[in-house]
């Protein structure tokens, strides 16, 4: 996780909200130094992450006026409904000012953490990987993606920088699968790049020219099931295989008992369900 950009984005987020006069109904409606506790606690069974991303916030937003965040539960822990996650000590303004912008951090990484952990689980125990994609929220990959690790899946590239990704339209520019790889080759040896060189196949006949040209890692999108079968037996071990394009809940157990290497799931960090919690001040001193 980039401690950098994630300063950046909790800086954007508290302008967002707070503009330049701040939190206006806590001015109106809480007392200067009252003091109180607030418990955040779960409302659904999941997988928690960003709890040092939430502690920021409330810190942040606190200043000098006193406040202090208690972990009940660490990143990568699985939960059940009103189990108590954190509590919150300290100035009753500065929690409410901070409450929202901390759980909107607070609740999309736990439900990135959650699907994954529902994924990886339906994945099984044969050794086939859950990956992530770079259809992540700009601006937060780096936080995606650790959302994903913490629920038990592994990171594909981080960027266009860090791995050769040819696909369809690579594959036409450069004239044909055979010649995109050789490029790519010749580029990463040019360089120095220490980057592993992956194309996407749509049918076994491309398959056989990505396997004939050496492709360390070969995607095979939007294959059929048997397929894939097809696809494991012809490779035989000379390319890593990933499988990709519309992979559900319901289907990912199927494609992983085929012996794939990898199954990469874009809904994972696109489609991100809020995990559900809720912060409630339980305590406030006259």
């Amino acid at each position: 996780m980039d401690a950098n950009r994630v300063t950046q984005l909790i800086g954007m987020a508290l302008e967002e909200d707070l503009g330049d006069r701040g939190d206006i109904t806590a001015r109106a409606c809480i007392p200067a130094g009252r003091e109180g506790q607030a418990r955040i606690e779960a409302r659904q069974a999941g997988v928690v992450c960003g709890l040092q991303i939430l502690q920021q916030v409330f810190e942040r937003v606190a200043g000098e006026r006193p406040l202090s965040v208690i972990h009940l539960v660490k990143d990568g822990d699985a939960v059940q409904p009103m189990q108590r996650l954190v509590e919150i000590r300290g100035s009753l303004a500065a929690i409410l000012e901070a409450e929202r912008t901390a759980l909107n951090f607070f609740q999309r990484l736990s439900g990135i953490a959650s699907a994954t952990a529902e994924l990886v689980a339906c994945a099984g125990e044969g050794g086939t990987r859950v990956l992530d994609t770079r259809k992540t929220l700009p601006g937060w990959r780096s936080l995606d993606k650790y959302a994903v690790a913490c629920g038990g899946g592994h990171n594909h590239r981080q960027g266009l920088y860090d791995m050769f990704l040819i696909k369809e339209n690579h594959i036409r520019g450069a004239g044909g699968i055979a010649q995109a790889v050789e490029r790519a080759r010749e580029l990463r040896g040019r360089e120095g790049l220490d980057c592993r060189i992956e194309i996407e196949v749509e049918s076994l006949d491309e398959l056989e020219q990505a396997l004939a040209a050496r492709a360390e890692i070969v995607m095979l999108d939007n294959f059929a099931p048997r397929d894939v079968d097809r696809a494991v037996e012809h490779a035989a071990g000379r390319a890593q295989l990933e499988v990709s394009g519309g992979i559900t809940k319901e289907s990912l157990a199927s494609y992983a008992r085929r012996g794939v290497d990898f199954i990469s799931v874009g809904a994972l960090t696109h489609s991100v369900r809020a995990f559900d919690c809720s912060l409630l001040v339980e305590e406030v001193q006259a």
